[in-house]
C-alpha cells in the first residue's frame, strides 16, 4: 500500500459511528415517546369507558315509573351527564373535556386530555398530545 492511501482513508469511520448512534438513539426516544403516548391513551381509554358504563346503569326514573322497563333501561341526557360527572369526579385521571349524549337506549361518552410526554419537546416541540376516547354502553335488561 501506498502511504497516501492510508492518509485519506484516516478517521473515515468517525462519523460514521456517530451518525449510527444518532440514529439508535432517536429510535430509542421515538419508542419511549410512542410508549408514553400509549399508556396515556390506555388509560383516558379506561376512564371513558368506566362514565360510559356508570352513565349506562344510570336510568331515567320518570320513564321507568311511567312506562316501565322494556328490552333495554331508558336513559336521559340529563341523567347520564350527571351520573358521568359524579364517575369523573370520583376518578383518578383529570379531563380536559368531556361529552355524554344519548339517544335513549345507549350512551355515548368522548374524553380527552391534553398531556405531557416523554421527549415531547423533541418530537412534538413542547406541545402537549391530545388524547381522545370514546364509549358507547347500554345497559340491557334480562327477558
Amino acid at each position: 500500500m501506498r502511504p497516501d492511501q492510508d492518509d485519506r482513508e484516516r478517521g473515515s469511520t468517525l462519523p460514521f459511528v456517530l451518525v449510527c448512534w444518532l440514529v439508535a438513539a432517536l429510535m430509542a426516544f421515538g419508542a419511549i415517546a410512542a410508549s408514553d403516548a400509549f399508556l396515556e391513551q390506555q388509560e383516558v381509554q379506561s376512564t371513558c369507558d368506566g362514565a360510559a358504563l356508570a352513565a349506562a346503569n344510570q336510568a331515567d326514573e320518570a320513564v321507568v315509573y311511567a312506562q316501565g322497563v322494556g328490552t333495554e333501561l331508558p336513559l336521559s341526557r340529563a341523567a347520564a351527564q350527571a351520573a358521568v360527572g359524579d364517575q369523573l369526579a370520583d376518578g383518578r385521571t383529570a379531563l380536559d373535556s368531556w361529552a355524554a349524549e344519548t339517544d335513549g337506549a345507549e350512551v355515548t361518552v368522548r374524553c380527552t386530555r391534553h398531556v405531557d410526554i416523554a421527549f415531547g419537546w423533541l418530537f412534538l416541540g413542547g406541545q402537549q398530545l391530545e388524547r381522545t376516547a370514546v364509549s358507547s354502553a347500554r345497559a340491557p335488561t334480562a327477558p
